[in-house]
């Protein structure tokens, strides 16, 4: 399968960010309503790309997936270092799941945080819940690191990976 990844297009902005919220809402990592700031932040992939670089996985001109790469010193960087590259919102569309978008996504990441001088590792924060990511982490060499363990909200509790690059 050729799937491209590349950076997202502002045409592109919307469905991705629905693919995003949908990925979340519909896999029950998400238990709110439309009103939701952070269901509205899935769906700001514009305000996301300003701050940011938002990539997309593409096979045969159509959108199945997306991830925010969050390069050093970036305001998206939740709890990477300054030597860390972080990604987030890692989302894909069911039409592509099962089929290598997810890893194609999380290793054009790693390629972009390889190719920043002084970056010496990639993290993540994951929810519990996300036992098939977190799978495709541990597969990528990605390392638990429980004591960077965070709640962004109270009773949002977030697991961390680092992978040393």
């Amino acid at each position: 399968m050729d799937i491209v990844i590349r950076a997202a297009r502002p045409a592109e902005y919307a469905e991705l960010g629905e693919i995003t919220a949908q990925a979340y809402l519909g896999d029950g990592h998400l238990d709110l309503n439309d009103n939701d700031d952070y269901l509205n932040t899935l769906r700001d992939v514009a305000g996301r790309s300003a701050r940011a670089e938002v990539l997309v996985a593409e096979q045969d001109g159509r959108v199945l997936g997306g991830v925010t790469f969050a390069a050093p010193g970036s305001p998206l960087a939740d709890i990477a270092g300054p030597d860390e590259a972080e990604f987030r919102m890692l989302a894909v569309a069911g039409a592509g799941r099962g089929r290598g978008v997810g890893e194609a996504l999380v290793r054009a990441c790693l390629e972009r945080a390889r190719a920043i001088e002084g970056v010496t590792a990639m993290v993540l924060s994951t929810q519990p819940g996300m036992a098939g990511a977190q799978r495709l982490y541990a597969r990528l060499g990605f390392v638990r690191t429980p004591e960077r363990d965070w709640e962004p909200i109270e009773g949002l509790k977030l697991l961390t990976y680092r992978l040393k690059l």
